[in-house]
C-alpha cells in the first residue's frame, strides 16, 4: 500500500462484471452488475437480491463447478459450503466463467452468471454498482416459472376471473417491462 493512502475494507484490487440471467424466461430478465472480486458470497446474494428484484424471503444457493455454496443447516441433508467464507475471486477465478444462483427452493429461480470481465475498480466509483438489465423480476412467490407465466396471461386480460385477484395480489399492477436502473442503485448503496 503505498504512503498516504487508506484502506477501506470494501477495496478490492479488481472488479468482477457479471451478467447475471434468469433462465427459461423469454424475452430475457437480466442484469450487469459490477461488484468487488473479494466479496464473499453471502454479500454477492445480497447484491443479488437487490440488483434483481427479488425481496430476500428464501434459501439460496451457488452452484459453481461441482461445489454448493449457500448457509449450512444441519436439518437438511444437503452438502453446502459456507457462503459466508466462500469469496468471489477464489472461488471464480477467471473471467468467462459461468456459475448458478439459486433462489426459492420452492419456486426454484435459476439465474445464469457469467463473469463477462475482471477490471481494475474505476477511481470515484462506488461498488457494487448495476450498469444494465432489461424487464422486471418475477413477483416473489407466483408460483416459479409456470405461475410466472400464468400470470402474466391473467393480467393481459381484464376478462379473465381471476384478472381482478391477481392484480390486488401484485398491488394494483405490475409491468413485466419495467427496469428502473436508478432505484435498483439506491438499494445496492443500502448494502453493507
Amino acid at each position: 500500500m503505498s504512503a498516504g493512502k487508506t484502506e477501506d475494507r470494501n477495496t478490492s484490487d479488481t472488479i468482477y462484471q457479471l451478467k447475471v440471467t434468469l433462465k427459461a424466461i423469454k424475452p430475457p430478465i437480466w442484469r450487469r452488475i459490477q461488484v468487488p472480486g473479494n466479496i464473499t458470497l453471502a454479500k454477492l446474494h445480497k447484491i443479488l437480491q437487490a440488483a434483481m428484484g427479488w425481496e430476500d424471503y428464501h434459501l439460496y444457493e451457488f452452484q459453481i463447478g461441482r461445489v454448493s455454496f449457500g448457509t449450512p443447516d444441519p436439518e437438511f441433508d444437503m452438502p453446502v459450503e459456507n457462503a459466508r467464507t466462500a469469496r468471489l475471486n477464489k472461488v471464480v477465478p477467471e473471467a468467462k466463467t459461468r456459475f448458478q444462483y439459486i433462489y426459492d427452493f420452492g419456486d426454484y429461480w435459476v439465474h445464469d452468471v457469467l463473469v463477462e470481465k475482471i477490471l481494475p475498480p474505476e477511481e470515484g466509483v462506488r461498488y457494487p454498482v448495476c450498469t444494465g438489465g432489461k424487464r422486471a423480476c418475477p413477483p416473489e412467490d407466483c408460483g416459479g416459472i409456470p405461475g410466472y407465466l400464468g400470470m402474466l396471461e391473467t393480467i393481459k386480460n381484464p376478462g379473465d376471473p381471476e384478472y381482478e385477484e391477481i392484480l390486488e395480489w401484485l398491488g394494483g399492477t405490475f409491468d413485466p417491462e419495467e427496469f428502473d436502473l436508478e432505484a435498483i442503485n439506491n438499494e445496492l448503496k443500502r448494502i453493507k
